[in-house]
């Protein structure tokens, strides 16, 4: 899967309920943009360069999938959506929500739409104060110094007072502190080591994540499934147990709950279906002898794919190996599982339909899936 991209935006305000408006906004982000990792301090500071009523303004840390120039064309439209008024006299003016792109990861951009990292930011105290709350050691690309730096070097005289206030983050309404373990499942291609890897970095969790990669009998599994049947489950079935154990062996204190993106339970459903009955007889034998006292987890999620959109994710990733899977092999495993949830099921489950969603691309969908888990 592709990464989120680390930004940060400046926002500020000063008509009106100023702090209606940057709510607004930060909700408006939360929902359109990314998650919302950090808030600053709110901070009060006259207006600059015309005439107007005091400013708030504070920034905010987000991780996104978005392009540098959507996440402008986004902004521009809360903007508006809030009532932003834009002049064209080269005057600065009152604004009821003003949002800045500040930083998009380390990435510099020059282009017509827009200038990142945002060229005025150093000099502007408004800025640096509540970047430094946030990220004091952030590099500036271009200036090849951290925002600690700029800001001891700024020098911006404006009186700029912290407000005790603090902003609502909308990603603060999930909360899964009532699980110490969580599994995410399903079937091959349904994105559930994107939605492992995305949660543990909204929600402070340690993530574990399966090792296919380093599997040599996989590729050889997907041209001879015969031959190498065997082969590939004793394998899983070792290397998932050794994972599992280490993991477990070294807690985090510094993190909130385990996320897996895999239940070892799986083993026992691909291989009642790659392997002969006898195989599979003496393959269950050796997982329960293995497993017999493997933490399970406190919540089991199985996300459902529809098998058109499996092979497009799989076809998408690219994989050399995965190409020849076909659709009468995914049907399997989706019974496969859902024979599993029914015979054995887990202490909590929660089956969950995304055929019609894509919580990379659209964040709605990412967060209507928290909210379906939760």
């Amino acid at each position: 899967m592709s990464t989120r991209k680390v930004i940060y935006i400046g926002l500020g305000s000063n008509v009106g309920d100023r702090l209606h408006y940057i709510q607004n906004a930060i909700d408006s982000i939360h929902y359109g943009i990314g998650s919302i990792v950090n808030i600053s301090s709110c901070y009060e500071n006259p207006a600059i360069g015309f005439e107007g009523d005091n400013f708030i303004n504070l920034c905010i840390k987000v991780r996104t999938f978005l392009s540098a120039e959507l996440v402008l064309a986004k902004l521009l439209e809360i903007e508006e959506n809030n009532g932003r008024r834009r002049y064209n006299d080269g005057i600065y003016h009152p604004r009821t929500i003003d949002l800045d792109l500040l930083f998009y990861q380390n990435e510099v951009i020059n282009n017509q739409m827009l200038i990142v990292p945002h060229p005025r930011l150093h000099k502007r105290l408004f800025v640096l104060k509540p970047m430094f709350d946030i990220a004091p050691s952030l590099f500036h690309p271009v200036l090849k110094k951290t925002i600690n730096n700029l800001l001891e070097l700024c020098d911006d005289q404006s009186t700029i007072t912290k407000l005790n206030i603090e902003l609502k983050n909308p990603l603060n309404t999930f909360n899964f502190s009532a699980y110490n373990f969580i599994a995410i499942e399903g079937n091959i291609g349904a994105g559930k080591t994107s939605l492992t890897k995305m949660m543990a970095e909204d929600f402070n969790a340690k993530s574990i994540l399966e090792r296919f990669a380093d599997n040599p009998f996989l590729p050889k599994f997907y041209d001879n499934s015969e031959r190498y049947a065997f082969a590939l489950e004793m394998s899983f079935l070792a290397d998932r147990f050794k994972q599992i154990s280490d993991d477990f062996s070294q807690l985090d204190l510094f993190k909130d709950f385990i996320i897996s993106d895999y239940d070892v339970f799986k083993s026992l459903i691909f291989s009642k279906i790659t392997l002969s009955e006898d195989e599979f007889a003496l393959y269950k034998k050796l997982f329960f002898l293995i497993y017999n006292n493997i933490k399970r987890p406190d919540l089991y999620v199985y996300l459902h794919q529809n098998t058109s959109k499996l092979l497009s994710n799989i076809k998408r990733r690219g994989r050399k190996y995965e190409r020849s899977l076909s659709e009468e092999y995914l049907n399997k495993i989706h019974l496969g599982y859902f024979d599993f949830i029914k015979n054995n099921p887990p202490s909590r489950f929660k089956i969950i339909d995304i055929s019609e969603r894509d919580f990379v691309v659209n964040h709605q969908d990412y967060l209507w899936v928290l909210s379906q888990i939760q």
